[in-house]
């Protein structure tokens, strides 16, 4: 079974975590970044990590989820596959480097490029705002948590 572990402020990363998880099918469990938990994780076989980027780190909610699961699952999930997409304001570079970290402490092994979503919004009006994701970049989701599961499926990760 695949996570999905999410979070959203502004609607993008919502958006496109349902577009993994339907790419994804019946493998998938979508889980809130604010509802994983380390007895949650270990049941699964891999995980995706879907946040914005926020003042160019991952949103606060999702540092929450790794703070409180780290030290639980350290040493416990190694070799699994994970894979990550970020919406951001401009590059994403920061919150996807500070997933990387952490997955690298837990030995995870990343299984697809990252992904990163730019929705351009530069003013606090557009920051703020509620989002909407392109038809393509929803694609690129879906396609995502399709070669996904089908490598777990497979055995290919």
């Amino acid at each position: 079974m695949l996570a999905i572990i999410w979070h959203s402020r502004t609607g993008a990363s919502r958006a496109m975590a349902i577009a993994i998880s339907e790419g994804a099918g019946q493998a998938s469990h979508l889980v809130p970044a604010a509802e994983a938990m380390p007895a949650i994780m270990l049941g699964m076989q891999g995980f995706i990590f879907v946040c914005p980027e926020n003042l160019g780190t991952m949103s606060g909610m999702m540092k929450e989820m790794f703070d409180r699961c780290y030290y639980p699952l350290l040493g416990r999930l190694e070799g699994r596959p994970y894979a990550t997409a970020i919406s951001a304001g401009s590059d994403g570079s920061g919150a996807q480097a500070q997933v990387d970290r952490i997955a690298t402490g837990w030995r995870l092994k990343r299984v697809a490029p990252p992904l990163v979503v730019c929705l351009d919004a530069q003013t606090p009006q557009q920051i703020l705002a509620e989002k909407t994701v392109s038809r393509s970049d929803l694609d690129a989701c879906c396609e995502l948590g399709m070669s996904f599961a089908e490598g777990l499926a497979l055995g290919i990760f």
